[in-house]
């Protein structure tokens, strides 16, 4: 649940999560097929109007971001000293051969990291389960029993955490929680699979009696609307992957990664 503090009020908070989706898929498609920094880096600066109409503060922005900004420099690093050797060698000890090549190769896998993930964390900081349930079966047209199913998976995660703290704090009131640690939580892993297993059955027993198994046409209690401005999110996502490849095709510097 976002604070109350921090929740997005930009433009695209309200915006189906579907389309939101089809914008984060259609941005990283091109990037994933090829491995060149100025596509990426193009995507990237054309994807800021979309950080600032998500409605993000500054602080949560970076919170939020932070496990990205981390991992891009690492992938970066790693490649640059461990990539395909090419061109002239700038550095070569044991494994590590720095070349021309790898730290080119080391660019583009740090602004590609940036230009996919960035737009999938940020459009989606605000979305609802149950909005992008309700719009993955109702607009994307994917069966209702697996969307549903998935939803009711996603909302027993949090009761999985909360059961685990009850346990641990039971035992430790019984003071069974003090030495043999990995005992400990093996005993807890295997009682939480029994509440698991047992809140899974009730779940199934409840969903089967409201129909959930039937193959008639469901109907939903909540629309999920579709109108100019999801079609707006999603004609930018494509925008951006088309303006992306025409720059780095007219510089030259597209390199295809597929069918190599």
């Amino acid at each position: 649940m976002i604070p109350s503090t921090t929740a997005p009020r930009g433009p695209l908070a309200r915006i189906n999560p579907v389309a939101k989706l089809a914008a984060a898929l259609l941005i990283a498609l091109p990037l994933v097929v090829t491995v060149d920094w100025v596509s990426a880096v193009t995507a990237l600066v054309l994807e800021v109007p979309i950080f600032l109409a998500s409605g993000l503060r500054a602080r949560a922005f970076w919170t939020r971001t932070l496990p990205v900004w981390v991992a891009a420099p690492l992938t970066a690093v790693t490649i640059a000293l461990y990539g395909a050797p090419s061109g002239d060698t700038h550095v070569e000890w044991m494994l590590i051969h720095v070349t021309d090549g790898s730290l080119q190769l080391a660019a583009a896998t740090f602004f590609r990291i940036l230009a996919i993930a960035l737009p999938g964390v940020v459009l989606f900081a605000d979305v609802d389960p149950t909005d992008l349930a309700d719009g993955l079966a109702q607009r994307a047209k994917l069966p209702a029993r697996f969307v549903l199913g998935a939803l009711g998976g996603m909302r027993l995660i949090g009761l999985l955490v909360s059961d685990w703290r009850e346990l641990e704090a039971a035992r430790r009131a019984r003071g069974v929680a003090d030495s043999g640690r990995i005992r400990r939580v093996l005993g807890m892993a295997f009682a939480l699979v029994v509440l698991a297993i047992r809140r899974g059955s009730h779940l199934a027993t409840a969903m089967e009696a409201r129909a959930f198994g039937s193959d008639e046409p469901r109907t939903w209690a909540r629309e999920s609307p579709w109108g100019a401005r999801e079609w707006a999110l999603t004609g930018a996502g494509l925008a951006i992957s088309a303006t992306a490849l025409a720059v780095t095709t007219a510089t030259g510097h597209l390199n295809v990664i597929l069918g190599g």
